[in-house]
């Protein structure tokens, strides 16, 4: 005679070992791979006229995060805070004219950040990368041009990514008016990003 019970513990045995375990699945590797912005090794720079040449500056404190998806780009992520207050163009008179509420108003806006809300390969290494940056109060969609130029083991054994791009904003988009007509109205901005892998 068939035990009762078979027919109850063969289906149950069948589904515990269809689901993987706890344990089994915490030791699965991640496909993201996430990097913190070694704010030494890494620059945002800008380039805005001034009468007919160009006034260079940059922002020296910048911190975050680039979240890279090595199985699907495009779901990777970047999470980027620049320092207001960092900024300096070699001139102190200036910087502190920046900082003021003429222009950046660091006291009342005190960062400028980035946030990821797409990225996408164009090609191999060619980025582009899709997210709201907010300056001085005003957030609007900007896409990044970025290249990635790979990764690499430092002599502490870190391992170290690097990415780089370049683009152009309307400082009049973001309330950064002050100085028309004197000052340009077009700022180029250079990125130059180090970052070490946090897992």
């Amino acid at each position: 005679m068939r035990n009762p019970l078979t027919r109850f513990a063969l289906p149950a045995l069948v589904l515990l070992l269809s689901v993987p375990s706890a344990s089994l699945l915490a030791a699965t590797p991640s496909s993201v791979d996430t990097y913190k912005i070694d704010g030494v090794h890494s620059s945002v720079g800008f380039r805005v006229r001034h009468l007919l040449s160009k006034v260079q500056g940059r922002f020296g404190k910048a911190e975050g995060t680039v979240q890279i998806d090595t199985k699907d780009i495009t779901k990777s992520k970047v999470d980027v805070t620049i320092d207001v207050a960092s900024i300096s163009t070699n001139e102190e008179k200036r910087d502190a004219h920046l900082k003021g509420p003429d222009f950046f108003d660091a006291a009342k806006f005190p960062t400028i950040t980035f946030k990821s809300t797409a990225v996408k390969e164009v090609s191999k290494g060619k980025l582009e990368v899709t997210g709201t940056f907010t300056m001085k109060g005003v957030s609007k969609t900007i896409v990044l041009p970025i290249t990635n130029l790979g990764t690499a083991v430092d002599p502490w054994k870190n391992v170290v990514a690097a990415f780089e791009g370049a683009t152009r904003l309307n400082r009049m988009d973001y309330g950064v008016s002050y100085g028309a007509g004197l000052v340009g109205d077009d700022v180029d901005i250079d990125l130059n990003i180090e970052a070490k892998k946090a897992n």
